[in-house]
């Protein structure tokens, strides 16, 4: 009796087990149709660059540092640090009473061996000096006319003038220092007109085209600023499929200074 009720008992054990294993035939056919058939993709991906967001900085057009030429001390910097100016317009200005001072000693040896020839030039034709004689007078000419020209060079180098309109960006001297020939003295810069520079996808070139317009928002002022391509990149870099690009500003904005930096809103057309 015992040996029956103990195989009833593992019949049983062995049917509820059954009963709570699904085998992989069953499972694959209660698959729908819907869970086998691949993912399908909607659009093509957008490489990396495209969803990166296009930041761009506010550049001016021209920009420089100014150095002295000679070694002297500055008697006035006219231009105070972020006002404009205009081209020509006095920058520096140095004391250059010594150059003035050699300028006037080299005029001064000139007129005297002008004045020499010209006696001994008179003699000669009265054959009353040698040829030598003669011919180091003029010489002496020479010299001294090519001192004054060199002193006129350097008296040139007293003042700075700016080479195109625009506004200083830094002061590095004062008023009455002393600077040496090759030490930096101004920052200046021509912000008539405002650049961008950029990177987008190399693929852009299809349909992205000089003069094109687009949006530029600025973070500093937290305004969109209208802007066009300059200039398109010489060359696509392959490694990351991208181009660089040249724009500019489209108008003057009072607001606006260089340095700024913001978000390009440049979009593809739609496929």
């Amino acid at each position: 009796m015992n040996m029956r009720s103990n195989r009833a008992r593992r019949l049983l054990a062995l049917a509820t087990l059954l009963a709570t294993v699904h085998s992989p035939v069953q499972t694959a056919l209660a698959a729908t149709p819907e869970t086998l058939a691949p993912a399908v993709p909607t659009a093509l991906p957008r490489s990396a660059l495209e969803q990166r967001e296009i930041r761009a900085q506010l550049s001016p057009r021209r920009y420089t540092t100014l150095a002295a030429e000679i070694g002297a001390k500055i008697q006035r910097l006219p231009v105070a640090e972020g006002a404009a100016f205009r081209e020509g317009q006095l920058l520096v200005q140095f004391d250059c009473s010594l150059q003035q001072a050699q300028l006037n000693k080299a005029q001064a040896t000139l007129a005297a061996a002008d004045k020499l020839f010209k006696a001994n030039k008179r003699l000669a034709e009265l054959n009353s000096v040698g040829a030598v004689e003669l011919e180091t007078s003029q010489a002496e000419v020479l010299k001294a006319r090519a001192e004054v020209a060199a002193s006129q060079v350097v008296l040139g180098k007293c003042s700075i003038v700016a080479p195109y309109g625009g506004r200083v960006a830094e002061q590095k001297v004062r008023e009455q220092q002393y600077v040496q020939a090759g030490q930096a003295l101004l920052d200046i810069l021509d912000d008539s007109v405002l650049e961008l520079e950029f990177i987008v996808p190399s693929r852009w070139l299809t349909w992205l085209k000089v003069g094109a317009p687009f949006q530029v928002r600025i973070d500093e002022t937290g305004k969109t600023y209208p802007a066009k391509v300059r200039q398109l990149g010489a060359r696509v870099d392959p490694v990351s499929q991208s181009i660089k690009i040249n724009a500019a500003i489209d108008g003057r904005f009072s607001d606006l200074i260089a340095g700024m930096s913001g978000q390009v809103l440049i979009e593809p057309p739609a496929e």
